[in-house]
């Protein structure tokens, strides 16, 4: 803190004068930002929309209510599909995302100048784009179906598992790595007796994890054509049939619910 002498005593200050001009100009500079960022908002909003959506929202809610119950018959094999898509695609991805974990990690890389930068680009680049993203891609490569949907989620959870996978084999105990390397075990051995026990519990926590993302993220999928029980959102949508929607979301959200509950059980039995 800076002290100033004032008719002879001293004057505590908590900063200087050109900290507190530093401190306000930047104020001003976020201010500035916020209003100009605030008026491009407002001329590209139809505020009348806007001021008219309460209403809007109560007719929906109006016309959603009571859920179509007896459309509940129809949506065992979507949910299924759902379900399916992000097992599938979790495991699809961990495949994948261990092998590209031991590339990046700084200790097990076989080469840190060539391999590792390589699998760094692929977890970058396979969580750099949404689920949604792939899976209109894939679409137009592979057509429509459930079998884009699990790709999709299977790129977009390779990056994920694997970006977590290979930090925690980074903050291994080297001590036991170097106990076993010192018997003479080969590089596989040391590997499979000193680096994945340390990181099993981590492993599964990521999997665990990553597969309660997914269910969340295969909900939606359909609603580009990837299959699941988003196809019957959308086609429900479509045709403006609020009774339905109210019940898909429903299931959408038990089914959500049920996977918290799941991965918070399995998290519980790891830790």
């Amino acid at each position: 803190m800076p002290v100033y002498e004032k008719e002879g005593t001293k004057v505590w200050q908590r900063r200087t004068q050109a900290e507190s001009l530093m401190r306000w100009a930047a104020w001003l500079t976020a201010t500035a930002v916020f209003v100009y960022c605030w008026q491009q908002i407002s001329e590209a909003t139809t505020w009348f929309f806007v001021w008219d959506a309460p209403r809007i929202a109560e007719d929906i809610w109006t016309r959603a209510t009571p859920p179509r119950w007896e459309y509940i018959t129809q949506l065992g094999r979507p949910i299924w599909d759902t379900l399916n898509i992000a097992t599938l695609g979790t495991l699809i991805a961990l495949c994948f995302a261990v092998p590209v974990a031991f590339m990046a990690a700084r200790n097990t890389t076989p080469s840190a100048t060539f391999v590792r930068p390589i699998a760094l680009l692929i977890i970058v680049s396979t969580r750099s784009i949404n689920s949604l993203i792939w899976a209109l891609l894939l679409i137009a490569v592979i057509g429509p179906g459930v079998l884009a949907g699990v790709v999709a989620i299977a790129i977009r959870s390779i990056g994920f598992c694997a970006k977590l996978i290979y930090e925690a084999i980074e903050e291994i105990d080297h001590t036991q790595v170097e106990a076993i390397t010192a018997t003479g075990a080969s590089r596989w051995q040391v590997m499979a007796y000193g680096i994945v026990p340390q990181i099993a519990p981590a492993f599964a926590g990521v999997a665990v994890f990553r597969w309660d993302i997914n269910i969340r993220e295969s909900t939606v999928l359909g609603l580009v054509g990837a299959g699941g029980i988003g196809l019957q959102l959308s086609s429900s949508l479509n045709i403006l049939a609020w009774p339905q929607v109210s019940l898909i979301l429903l299931v959408i959200l038990a089914a959500v619910v049920l996977s918290e509950w799941v991965s918070a059980k399995v998290r519980e039995a790891i830790i």
